[in-house]
């Protein structure tokens, strides 16, 4: 949202310094096209759990579920439309309907497809490579500048510029939806499906061998496609990005164990205290970056856009986060839910859920925080909001 130039596969021209481009590079070995895996993974965890909320509330899963994907369709459209061109709402829920056809599968098969897709893009991505002459209907870089500036004098402009602008990107949208996310966003709806069947975030205590295996297998195969993919010029070349698939899920994989052992040792619980309430609250966190993003650098706003070098973005980002873990703390301090899980929840359920936290609650939430974030805490935790 800071420049129109990333989303041309180019970089702005004002910030082209040794500096500049070292930032970019550890962002892109460390960082870019990591987390999306680690999100998706998430989603269809969390699939298990509506899962069993319907039933412990003895109502049918599939209305609450359908009604569930129908309110984050809407949310991503509009998102999409008035705030950020790159929602991956939308897509989330279009592939979640798929899952939902898939939620009774045996869990060896839901393996399977989730195999089989991952390597049906991974091939079609290295074949096109190989067979198809990328330069025939990609930019050339006078092209992508261009473009990229265009797209920065879009930003700076009022609503009905950043409208037009957002709206604009969504053929490209739609195209890496189907080509790209949406076959890798249900492949990894697929295992964490599989894994919260089996409850496996649910028995971690961060001290077992597995999870020091996944960190001595993840870190040096993830980060060695990290850095085949930043050599070969990130998301402009289409072999680059073949290798960050193939290799992200370990490396997500990785941050996720050493993250997971970070939280569990009690020299660390802080942590976990802190990073617990912006969990709870992450669709709303989602959508305040983009307001925030909208009014920093768009015309509706500052109007920053195409000011902010590489360094300067990531040291913004840092801040913006740090605000909003503090923001959760005290927003759940009086609240049960963030206020976008409040509307998403009362769309769910189809009656309206409580949204003042109890004070009983709000002692307990101030006192124990470091437990909300523990899967094993979950169904106590439901109860109490009960």
């Amino acid at each position: 949202m800071a420049s129109g130039y990333p989303g041309n596969l180019t970089i702005d021209p004002d910030f082209d310094s040794g500096l500049d481009n070292a930032v970019r590079a550890l962002s892109s070995v460390f960082v870019d096209m990591k987390f999306y895996v680690l999100f998706s993974f998430l989603f269809g965890y969390s699939f298990t759990l509506q899962m069993e909320s319907a039933s412990r509330a003895g109502v049918a899963f599939s209305s609450r579920m359908l009604r569930r994907i129908g309110g984050l369709f809407a949310i991503g459209a509009l998102h999409t439309v008035f705030l950020y061109g790159g929602d991956i709402l939308t897509t989330y829920a279009v592939v979640c309907l798929v899952l939902f056809l898939l939620r009774n599968v045996r869990d060896r098969t839901a393996i399977w497809i989730a195999v089989s897709l991952y390597a049906v893009v991974l091939l079609s991505m290295i074949s096109s490579f190989l067979v198809v002459d990328s330069s025939a209907f990609l930019p050339s870089e006078a092209e992508a500048l261009a473009n990229g500036e265009r797209a920065t004098q879009a930003m700076l402009g009022g609503w009905e510029s950043n409208i037009e602008h957002n709206v604009a990107g969504l053929p490209f949208l739609v195209l890496q939806a189907v080509s790209l996310q949406g076959p890798t966003a249900l492949a990894l709806f697929l295992l964490g499906m599989v894994a919260g069947r089996r409850g496996w975030l649910g028995r971690v205590s961060g001290s077992g061998p597995v999870l020091r295996r996944i960190q001595q297998i993840g870190f040096p195969v993830g980060l060695l496609g990290s850095l085949v993919y930043t050599a070969g010029g990130g998301n402009g070349n289409t072999l680059a990005v073949a290798a960050s698939v193939a290799t992200a899920p370990l490396l997500s994989a990785a941050y996720v164990a050493t993250l997971l052992r970070i939280m569990h040792s009690p020299r660390t619980a802080a942590v976990r205290a802190a990073l617990a309430p912006a969990g709870r609250t992450a669709l709303t966190n989602y959508l305040t970056q983009s307001v925030v993003g909208l009014m920093v650098f768009t015309g509706i706003g500052l109007g920053l856009a195409g000011t902010f070098s590489p360094l300067a973005l990531i040291g913004f980002v840092l801040v913006v986060y740090a605000g909003q873990l503090a923001a959760s703390a005290l927003w759940l301090r009086q609240f049960r839910y963030g206020p976008v899980e409040w509307a998403l929840r009362w769309l769910t359920n189809a009656r309206r859920p409580a949204l003042v936290a109890p004070p009983r609650h709000r002692r307990a939430t101030k006192v124990t925080s470091p437990a909300l974030a523990d899967p094993n805490n979950a169904a106590t935790h439901e109860a109490e909001l009960r």
